[in-house]
């Protein structure tokens, strides 16, 4: 009944849990920025088109003006006007050139809003102007002033205005901007999934220790009994093993009614907590029908705080998970432990048949499972444990195919000692 509960839940929320929904949102957001960015850039350019080409009418008007006021009869009103009036409005930079290019002499008359250094020599000058004629006859074509019998006067060389790079770049400042509010509602919509994933977690988790608690409360009554009824030493041996499962059943029930509660944690020596969940492990190993040692290599104790039931659940999920990796009649659990600064490094690292890149990626979501049979929580919970109830870090540090899996986790120095 129990192990239908639980199916049905998983059943019901895998597919909202699924890492490939994940990936559906990040492409249709990738895609309508690239719309975006492509809808934007058209049209800016049209934009850009139609300033340029007003710009160059104004550039005409300009010359059609300048032909007229620079006529001998024009007095002096008319060229103050022009002056005053005219130029003003023109915001981008012209410069006046013969027939051969070579920029009109004083340069400061035959051009505008070309800035210039103060401190420049002549020849420096007359170079600069040089190469903003050339500048400018790479981006556009000069307005060229002839006279009655097609004899080339003058040339107008022109670029466009700030304004056009300022448009130029709107699209872009527009993607950064979509880009950087759509993370944001990205990440708030992934930790609001987290959130519910969570609670469907915990929900789970205290459900089990709900179903679990009645049944064994039974089952303790009902050994307590049998050993009184037969006291035959054989007998009594295997009541014994009854009761050290259904003892170890009571703590699974113990832990799984503490997620969601921030737990006590208090200095642990955790060479002993590991061995005794490998002392326990070691007893049942047998019966998967492989041999596999656990091989500690601890030099010494090492304390952090801890809640002992939670963490303990922990090494037991890493050992099931990587005692079934291991697929040879033979196999080995190597658990290491290393000090770094504030931190306690443990690693455990197996000889089984290892993961691929896409199964590493997913190891700790949720509802994510390689096998026929589970529940895909293990690993899950594990992360949960480590990371939110004792502000540690656990990941897979190695792992190849035929080559094993190393997982690594890392735990903050307890500041006090038993």
């Amino acid at each position: 009944m129990l192990n239908n509960f639980f199916k049905n839940i998983v059943r019901t929320y895998r597919f909202n849990l699924s890492p490939f929904s994940k990936w559906y949102i990040k492409l249709a957001l990738l895609l309508f920025s690239f719309a975006f960015i492509i809808v934007s850039i058209f049209y800016t350019d049209s934009l850009v088109k139609e300033i340029i080409s007003r710009e160059k009418a104004l550039i005409e008007f300009y010359i059609d003006i300048y032909e007229h006021y620079s006529d001998p009869i024009s007095n002096f009103e008319d060229i103050s006007f022009f002056q005053e009036k005219i130029i003003p409005q023109i915001n981008f930079p012209i410069i006046i050139t013969d027939s051969n290019d070579v920029p009109l002499e004083p340069f400061d008359t035959y051009s505008i809003n070309v800035e210039t250094p103060s401190k420049f020599s002549y020849q420096q000058k007359r170079e600069h102007f040089k190469n903003l004629i050339k500048k400018m006859k790479e981006s556009y074509q000069p307005i060229v002033l002839v006279d009655s019998s097609n004899k080339v006067l003058q040339k107008y060389y022109f670029y466009h205005s700030n304004l056009v790079d300022k448009i130029r770049m709107m699209p872009y400042i527009a993607f950064v901007i979509f880009m950087i509010f759509s993370l944001t509602g990205y990440m708030a919509f992934s930790a609001s999934r987290r959130n519910e994933e969570s609670k469907v977690w915990i929900g789970m988790a205290k459900e089990a220790a709900h179903q679990l608690g009645t049944p064994l409360s039974s089952l303790l009554a009902w050994v307590e009994i049998l050993k009184m009824k037969n006291q035959d030493p054989e007998f009594q041996e295997m009541i014994a093993e009854i009761q050290k499962d259904l003892e170890r059943l009571n703590i699974v029930t113990t832990r799984f009614s503490k997620i969601g509660s921030k737990p006590d944690l208090t200095p642990q020596n955790i060479k002993s907590l590991i061995e005794n969940v490998s002392d326990y492990f070691e007893k049942r190993l047998p019966n998967l029908g492989r041999k596999i040692n656990i091989v500690r290599e601890i030099d010494r104790d090492y304390y952090c705080d801890m809640n002992a039931d939670l963490f303990s659940w922990v090494f037991e999920n890493l050992f099931k998970n990587a005692a079934e990796a291991i697929e040879d009649k033979r196999g080995t659990i190597f658990i290491t432990i290393k000090e770094k600064g504030d931190w306690i490094r443990i690693y455990v690292r197996d000889t089984g048949k290892g993961m691929s890149n896409k199964v590493k990626r997913n190891i700790f979501t949720p509802g994510f499972t390689t096998k026929k049979r589970g529940w895909g929580l293990g690993l899950s919970l594990t992360k949960k444990i480590v990371e939110d109830y004792h502000n540690g870090k656990i990941s897979v540090r190695e792992t190849a195919i035929n080559r094993g899996t190393t997982f690594l986790i890392e735990l903050p120095k307890s500041r006090k000692t038993n």
